[in-house]
C-alpha cells in the first residue's frame, strides 16, 4: 500500500512538472549563478522535486542549456522586423543579440559550443537570409554570414564577460575607464601614437555604439565586395 502511494505521488509530481517550468527555472539560475551554478541539485531544490522527475523531461545538462538558449533567443529573433533594408535588419539582429548577451552572458558560450542546436540554426538562418537578400554572391554567402556571426558572438560575449567581472568586483565603469584613459595619456606619443591619441576617447566611449559601428564596417565591406 505504501509503495503504491509513493508511486502515485511520484507520478503526480512528474505530471505537475513541465519542461517549460524546468527551462524557465534554469534560465533564472544561469542568469544569477552562471553555467557552473546550473546543477540538477540546484534545479531540484528550486523546483522542490527530485532529479528523477527532471530527467523525465530533460535528457542531460547539454539538452537543458540548448533549450534554455533557444527559449531566450527565439522570441527575440522572431520580433525583429525591419522593412527598410536587409542591412538594417542585420543591424537590428546584432543590436538585439548584444543586449541579450549582456542580460544572459551564458548564451554566447552555449551557442558556440553546440553549433547543431536549434538556437544556433535559427540565428544563422535569420542572418543568412538577410545576407542573401543584400545580394551577396552565392559563393561568398557563407563567408559573409560566418564573419558577421563570429563578430557578433565574440564581441558581444566579451562585453558581457567584462560587465559581469565589473559587477563581481564592484567596479564602476566610469572610474575604470578614467584609470585606463589616464594611464594611456601618460604613454610616449612617439612610441604609442595611436593609443596615446585615443586616451580621451576611452573615457566616454560606449561599448554598444562601438559594437554597432563594427557591424556597419563589416556590412559595408560585404556589400562592396559581394554584390552580384
Amino acid at each position: 500500500m505504501m509503495k503504491r502511494e509513493q508511486r502515485e505521488t511520484q507520478s503526480r509530481r512528474k505530471n505537475a512538472l513541465t519542461r517549460e517550468a524546468i527551462i524557465e527555472t534554469s534560465i533564472a539560475i544561469l542568469d544569477r549563478d552562471g553555467e557552473k551554478g546550473l546543477t540538477f541539485q540546484a534545479l531540484s531544490s528550486r523546483l522542490e522535486t527530485g532529479a528523477g522527475a527532471i530527467y523525465w523531461h530533460i535528457n542531460d545538462k547539454d539538452d537543458l542549456l540548448a533549450a534554455a538558449c533557444d527559449a531566450v533567443l527565439h522570441p527575440a529573433i522572431a520580433t525583429i522586423v525591419d522593412h527598410e533594408s536587409p542591412a538594417h535588419a542585420i543591424r537590428g539582429l546584432a543590436s538585439s543579440l548584444f543586449d541579450l548577451l549582456d542580460d544572459h552572458p551564458w548564451i554566447g558560450s552555449t551557442l558556440t559550443r553546440f553549433p547543431t542546436q536549434i538556437a544556433m540554426i535559427r540565428l544563422l538562418e535569420h542572418l543568412g537570409g538577410h545576407i542573401r537578400a543584400v545580394g551577396v554572391h552565392q559563393n561568398q554567402e557563407w563567408a559573409a554570414a560566418s564573419t558577421l556571426l563570429m563578430y557578433m558572438l565574440g564581441v558581444g560575449s566579451q562585453n558581457a564577460a567584462n560587465a559581469q567581472l565589473a559587477r563581481e568586483q564592484a567596479l564602476e565603469r566610469s572610474h575604470f575607464l578614467d584609470e585606463v584613459a589616464s594611464a594611456w595619456s601618460q604613454l610616449s606619443a612617439d612610441q604609442y601614437p595611436f593609443v596615446q591619441s585615443n586616451a580621451e576617447r576611452m573615457r566616454t566611449h560606449d561599448d554598444r555604439d562601438d559594437f554597432l559601428t563594427g557591424i556597419d564596417f563589416i556590412l559595408k565591406g560585404i556589400i562592396a565586395a559581394g554584390i552580384r
